[in-house]
């Protein structure tokens, strides 16, 4: 049976210990990321929705990073969103520059009534490239 291995990326370690999680888990040769948010250096929630997403895809690529993956090596989104009829576009906006072009990885978009003070947050799975 494969080990758990915890990933975290530098200097967010803070976070998931106050909270009592990883930031990621492998595996084998999958990646499971916990969900990333858009929080500014303290913490606290980016109030701009668009830099919120921003933050959040920063934030992720920075745990994939630390787990020898990039987004390119994504198989598994989920997504969610307090108020996904307003936000979907901005969020688009911000997908289609940071995931870039196809083979996409498959998505599932959720519409949540509370996210700790954020207002989008994404989780997803990655195949580790077998030179990491």
């Amino acid at each position: 049976m494969p080990q758990r291995q915890a990933i975290f990326p530098d200097g967010r370690n803070a976070l998931y210990e106050q909270h009592r999680y990883s930031a990621a888990i492998r595996s084998d040769d999958l990646l499971f990321v916990s969900g990333q948010v858009g929080s500014r250096p303290d913490g606290s929630p980016e109030p701009d929705f668009e830099r919120q997403v921003r933050l959040a895809f920063d934030n992720l690529a920075a745990v994939l990073q630390a787990g020898g993956c990039t987004l390119q090596d994504v198989v598994d989104v989920t997504t969610f969103h307090t108020d996904p009829a307003n936000q979907f576009e901005t969020l688009m906006k911000v997908r289609d520059e940071v995931i870039g072009d196809p083979p996409y990885p498959n998505w599932t978009a959720v519409g949540v009534n509370w996210l700790a003070g954020f207002d989008f947050e994404i989780k997803v799975i990655a195949r580790v490239p077998q030179s990491a």
